[in-house]
């Protein structure tokens, strides 16, 4: 795929090498202009046998993850500060520009400040979809031109490798409805345009037909998996520790099915009125232990806004917003009745033993070896949460303390992958956990009327936290019940109408909510923001979906924009 401001890009480049290339070759060549241009990539030699396409299509959910997690000038890093999963007042990638109180419209004029970020996850997803199309319609015809007899070997690698086009295709598709509010549509059966050679440039769709085609394209990617049967999914493609049999990858295919269908809403309005049903059938057939990815700078899988948001506290520190609702002191009622700019951080004291326990900053501050289950590193130790660990967060030492607006200004941090840049930017990272998936059919179970098979599902990562079990019979509005005997020891506990300024044991299913939160808190991709908008649970103003950068609607020829939709007062009143 060429849009026209990348395709310009290209041709330039192209023309200064073979300017180049004529003035140092021009004594030695009997036609000077006769240079091969190393450069510029050859599609055609890439496309042109079986197993070169075979290649291509190894490689593109590395890229596609690249284009999200590759580089912190991204979407990713924008919406962990729109969203309260975490604060920052710095202006780099635009977190400090997103994150302000009372918030902007998304800026899509020409060189804005955060023009590459909102253009990167934009360019990667677009282009490597159609490298998708391109590899899969390929694929495709030598298949068709060899009378249906297998070119790759076997009938299951020519699945395998059909299906994980299908499944780049989808992924891209998907994760550009999420986030855009439009976005061309791709497919293998596009025409190529025979006066240029090119692919003839879509045009825009809104984003609820884009889901539309990423969904049909994972199904098309299961049916291929189903049919083939496909060939088990080689460890390097989804950079896992094994090769990925066909049935855990059909698996993955059907989460991911389940997490664009319940995200796509903007609104409370919008994912209400998702199929439920739909996305309690993929879920509950879908990953059952976290998809993690294994970050290696050797072999391309980059950790880079992993490695960033664990550089120091300015760059990502935690705000009470949503993680004072584990508060159980009256704290986080205390803060919640102060002016923005008044506001100042406070010690959490909760049962919730994914946050570190003490009566003190010291205590909250000690190493813990055992449990496992509870260990902590504490001190000045920057080694992140440790394995078989769910102390996902840390109270840092006073002296890393870093003030920023009062209201996102607190003593804790998310350490949860801050073992990728203690190992030189190497080691897991979680891009889909299996909370996530299980909290997607929890909630379809609790809005279709199915508490009880919903409650299962959220007290498996309640208990294990140390918080109370949800009663097997109680209904979606019933209140979780406290830890001990104490009066407001409940988690979470969430702001009250019509002042929000006190708080009250949550419903269950803002228990589910809870989970869900705790359980993706900075791993996997933009999910606080996505789940949060949904929810209705963003700050007033916060833009819910980005324009099509300008970059690609000046290749159009059209006029850049911003969108207008935006939150409301949310279910908290923030």
């Amino acid at each position: 795929m060429r849009f026209g401001m990348r395709q310009t890009t290209i041709v330039r480049l192209c023309f200064g090498a073979t300017a180049m290339s004529v003035v140092l070759l021009a004594g030695c060549r009997d036609n000077p202009l006769d240079v091969k241009n190393t450069q510029q990539p050859s599609v055609g030699g890439v496309f042109s046998s079986p197993l070169t396409v075979e290649t291509a299509v190894s490689k593109l959910f590395e890229q596609l993850y690249n284009g999200q997690l590759g580089a912190s000038d991204d979407i990713m890093t924008q919406t962990i500060t729109m969203s309260f999963e975490s604060a920052s007042q710095l202006g780099n990638f635009g977190m400090g520009t997103r994150g302000a109180i009372p918030r902007a419209p998304i800026d899509n004029s020409i060189g804005n400040n955060v023009a590459a970020g909102n253009f990167r996850d934009f360019d990667f997803h677009s282009r490597n979809a159609r490298l998708a199309t391109t590899a899969v319609g390929a694929l495709d015809n030598f298949i068709k031109n060899n009378n249906n007899v297998p070119v790759l070997g076997t009938v299951g690698r020519d699945a395998r490798a059909r299906a994980f086009g299908y499944f780049a295709l989808g992924y891209a598709m998907g994760n550009l409805a999420l986030i855009y509010d439009s976005a061309a549509i791709m497919t293998p059966q596009d025409q190529v345009d025979p006066a240029t050679g090119n692919f003839v440039i879509p045009s825009l769709s809104l984003s609820t037909a884009v889901m539309d085609a990423a969904l049909k394209d994972l199904d098309s990617a299961i049916a291929i998996t189903n049919a083939g049967p496909a060939s088990t999914i080689p460890a390097d493609w989804l950079a896992q520790t094994s090769d990925v049999t066909a049935a855990n990858f059909v698996r993955l295919l059907r989460s991911y099915k389940a997490k664009f269908r319940a995200g796509l809403g903007r609104t409370a309005t919008a994912r209400a009125a998702a199929d439920w049903a739909a996305i309690t059938a993929d879920a509950t057939n879908g990953i059952t232990t976290d998809f993690i990815v294994q970050v290696n700078t050797v072999t391309g899988w980059s950790g880079s806004v992993q490695t960033q948001m664990a550089t120091s506290t300015t760059w990502s520190q935690m705000t009470p917003f949503i993680l004072g609702m584990a508060d159980t002191a009256g704290a986080y009622d205390t803060w919640l009745q102060l002016a923005l700019t008044a506001r100042a951080p406070f010690l959490l004291r909760t049962p919730d033993k994914r946050f570190p326990s003490g009566e003190t900053r010291a205590a909250q501050q000690a190493t813990v070896a055992t449990p496992v289950l509870f260990s902590n590193p504490g001190g000045t130790n920057r080694g992140g949460t440790p394995a078989g660990s769910i102390v996902y967060f840390r109270n840092r030492p006073g002296g890393e303390d870093s003030p920023a607006d009062p209201w996102g200004t607190w003593f804790y941090d998310n350490q949860r992958s801050w073992a990728i840049r203690a190992t030189g930017g190497n080691g897991p990272y979680v891009l889909f956990a299996v909370a996530e998936n299980d909290m997607l059919a929890a909630e379809g179970y609790l809005r279709t009327g199915n508490a009880a098979a919903a409650i299962p599902l959220i007290n498996k990562y309640r208990t294990r936290a140390g918080l109370a079990a949800i009663p097997a019979t109680a209904i979606i509005t019933d209140q979780v019940p406290n830890s001990s005997a104490l009066a407001k020891d409940c988690v979470p506990r969430v702001p009250q109408p019509p002042a929000y300024n006190t708080t009250a044991c949550g419903t269950v299913f803002e228990a589910m909510k809870w989970e869900k939160r705790l359980e993706t808190s900075m791993v996997g991709y933009a999910q606080w923001f996505v789940d949060a908008r949904g929810w209705g649970d963003l700050t007033t103003g916060t833009p819910l979906e980005w324009p099509v950068p300008y970059q690609e609607l000046f290749a159009r020829g059209k006029a850049s924009y911003t969108t207008s939709a935006r939150a409301t007062v949310g279910s908290y009143g923030f």
